[in-house]
């Protein structure tokens, strides 16, 4: 039997998307309203990605967003989904969410990515060194991170605030290495299955092949991150995604672009070649009628047991975004009941 969309948490991962002919300070006012709205709704955690170099996303500052949304929410979970480690000095990562937690105690996730959500030019420039910018050198920059929070290795720097103000730690990924480190280290993980489907199930089962009980867990805990439209016909839902499925294709061929309108997507002359890329892009993912959304997110839980969902919906008009998230709580989930 297929289980029920209700049994488990529902969570948001947004990536305050900016629509052409608008600015980044729209985008961002939207990604508010949103928080506000799925708060309201019962999602349990509302997450932003970090991004850099492009023009189409504008959450390249987690940490700063996370903040101002904090301060216009009350009670879901924010967090960062994800901080990408290699762009950053573990140091600067925990006080930054030592901050965070000081301030929100009990609100705060910190999802942690190992690749650097960008180009390797971008990432140079954020980093300013190589050092750190490699896949091999993450684990131990991870342990330096948690050190800082927890201060179980002494040292002349102690993160202020941090030591003593540990948010949530997650791992993502999109393969097999987080899945393994975060089972390694007992950690929960969030998986990528948006943008890395055929690599959901095999990850998920090395994850909790891996785990190892640890003082966050005592069993494996993973979220899948799927890509969710949901609108009154498949149809709409349809039309509603071409423009995000458009957008990711001029980002694969690099010319990456803001998302343009639902119109201006349709009468975009794709080659039989980008058709079948916008197609299969779709597979495995939730995109139609709450009936169908129901359905397809039914099924994804069936293949992966996962603990909770987190949908990310990247259309071009946020009324359609936010009507998505109210569809979904309300016809597809029944009516959410966000746990503590």
């Amino acid at each position: 039997m297929v289980r029920r969309v209700i049994d488990v948490p529902l969570s948001v991962l947004d990536l305050a998307p900016v629509a052409a002919g608008t600015s980044s300070g729209a985008a961002l006012r939207h990604t508010t309203e949103l928080a506000r709205r799925t708060e309201e709704l019962g999602y349990r955690r509302f997450w932003v990605a970090e991004h850099h170099n492009m023009p189409a996303i504008a959450s390249s500052a987690p940490a700063v967003l996370i903040a101002h949304l904090a301060a216009h929410t009350s009670t879901i979970r924010l967090g960062s989904g994800g901080v990408m480690l290699p762009n950053h000095a573990p140091l600067v990562v925990a006080e930054q969410f030592g901050t965070l937690e000081a301030l929100h105690p009990g609100r705060i996730d910190l999802g942690i990515g190992r690749a650097p959500g960008t180009d390797q030019l971008t990432a140079l420039a954020l980093r300013r060194t190589m050092e750190g910018l490699s896949a091999e050198g993450f684990p131990r920059e991870l342990a330096d991170l948690m050190n800082y929070f927890s201060g179980e290795r002494s040292g002349p720097i102690v993160a202020t605030p941090g030591r003593g103000e540990q948010p949530a730690i997650w791992l993502l990924g999109s393969s097999g290495f987080s899945a393994q480190l975060a089972g390694a280290l007992g950690l929960p993980f969030s998986f990528a299955h948006h943008f890395s489907a055929a690599n959901t199930e095999p990850a998920l089962a090395l994850y909790r092949r891996s785990f190892r009980p640890s003082q966050w867990l005592d069993r494996p805990y993973a979220m899948v991150a799927v890509n969710t439209v949901c609108a009154e016909t498949d149809e709409r839902a349809r039309w509603l995604a071409a423009p995000a499925a458009l957008s990711f294709l001029k980002l694969r061929s690099g010319k990456p672009e803001p998302l343009v309108s639902p119109d201006e997507a349709a009468a975009y002359p794709y080659t039989e070649m980008e058709r079948e890329f916008v197609a299969q892009r779709g597979d495995g993912q939730a995109m139609g009628s709450p009936e169908t959304v129901r359905r397809q997110l039914g099924e994804l839980l069936e293949r992966t047991r996962a603990d909770e969902l987190m949908l990310t919906t990247l259309v071009y008009d946020v009324a359609d975004r936010v009507r998505s998230f109210e569809l979904v709580a309300e016809r597809v989930a029944g009516g959410l009941r966000r746990a503590d």
